[in-house]
């Protein structure tokens, strides 16, 4: 299994969680962390063997991911970001023959070609690799919908499968975590890399509106990432320095779930993101944009969860206020989702899809 390293966003922790869940009595698992250059960590699943490969960056990673491979001559490879999926299957033609190859998308295509600021080579190169992987693994239907006509991958190609989540241990966590101040005071809860794509530039200017109303409320964001430094800048020019926390990158968001009103997704594109999971599995309010066909079809209709008309801050404050106009103090819900991406339905499911290739390999 690859990631660039431990402790990362939303894409490295499913894959932790898959390499946590995999049976050991079945693989041998090695997790190969790319820019990770120390193997000693306290987030090492047990039983797993750790390769820090310490690369500056992924797409210099080349040599030393072909020597590791050639080391443990691995049966299947399970890569889990685009980024790191391109140099898998750029270097397969190194590795040693019968190797199979499994990566996992972790974002809509179309939506991230369009709206990231990606080369312009990234399209050619989408399709020139990815027909080279033995399955592309996808995180809802509608992301391999997109997959599909994007690239012009077949159904033979594809699987879709749940992003694991520990639902006991997020529920058990939260009730172990004391709620701090009273059942009236209102707090969003965010987190997510902080990048563009996240949208939290337009959670800023909708927070701007919803103080109108409710000028008591506050805000949380989880997490770290390259716009750090502007949507600071951006939170003192629009006056919420008191109202805005920025905590960092943490290891387990849901500490932060009993003291939250509503969780709040303002992504500007997503594939299926495992803090929203997570959030609906704490039974959290959840208010979100419509940032994937994904995202939609999750929460469409679903009591508790309230999605904005359109990608935009006055449409999510009105959403927002929506919400909270209707919340009772501290109300939570019990989604009817959930139960498809419990870890012990979701690790299953990649063992099928492992054993099924691995099977291809031996027919």
């Amino acid at each position: 299994m690859l990631i660039p390293h431990l402790g990362g966003g939303g894409a490295e922790r499913v894959m932790a969680l898959v390499a946590r869940g995999l049976s050991r009595e079945k693989y041998e698992l090695h997790l190969g962390l790319i820019t990770q250059t120390d193997a000693a960590c306290a987030e090492r699943p047990s039983g797993v063997v750790l390769h820090a490969l310490g690369a500056s960056r992924v797409r210099n990673a080349a040599l030393r991911l072909i020597r590791l491979v050639r080391i443990v001559k691995p049966d299947l490879i399970l890569s889990g970001m685009f980024h790191l999926n391109f140099l898998v299957l750029m270097l397969r033609p190194f590795f040693p023959s019968g190797t199979r190859i499994l990566i996992r998308q972790n974002t809509t295509v179309s939506s991230s070609l369009a709206l990231d600021g990606l080369p312009s080579f990234t399209r050619p190169l989408y399709k020139l690799l990815y027909r080279h992987a033995d399955r592309v693994v996808c995180q809802s239907r509608a992301m391999a919908a997109d997959l599909a006509q994007e690239l012009g991958l077949g159904p033979e190609s594809l699987s879709v499968l749940p992003n694991p989540v520990d639902v006991e241990e997020i529920r058990s966590s939260i009730r172990k975590e004391p709620r701090r101040g009273s059942g009236s005071c209102l707090h969003l809860f965010a987190v997510g890399r902080l990048s563009r794509e996240k949208g939290f530039d337009l959670l800023l200017q909708a927070l701007v509106l919803v103080r109108v109303r409710f000028p008591g409320i506050g805000l949380v964001i989880a997490g770290a990432g390259p716009e750090e430094k502007a949507l600071k800048m951006q939170c003192h020019q629009l006056g919420l320095d008191q109202a805005v926390e920025f905590v960092g990158l943490v290891d387990q968001p849901y500490r932060y779930f009993p003291n939250a009103t509503l969780f709040v997704l303002s992504s500007r594109h997503e594939g299926l993101p495992n803090a929203l999971l997570e959030a609906a599995a704490a039974g959290l309010p959840i208010v979100a944009v419509p940032s994937s066909q994904g995202v939609v079809d999750l929460l469409r209709g679903q009591p508790g969860a309230w999605l904005a008309r359109e990608i935009s801050a006055p449409a999510l404050a009105a959403t927002l206020l929506s919400a909270m106009e209707t919340l009772r103090p501290s109300e939570r819900f019990a989604y009817s989702f959930v139960d498809e991406f419990r870890f012990d339905r979701a690790i299953p499911a990649y063992e099928r899809l492992i054993d099924a290739t691995l099977g291809e390999k031996q027919s």
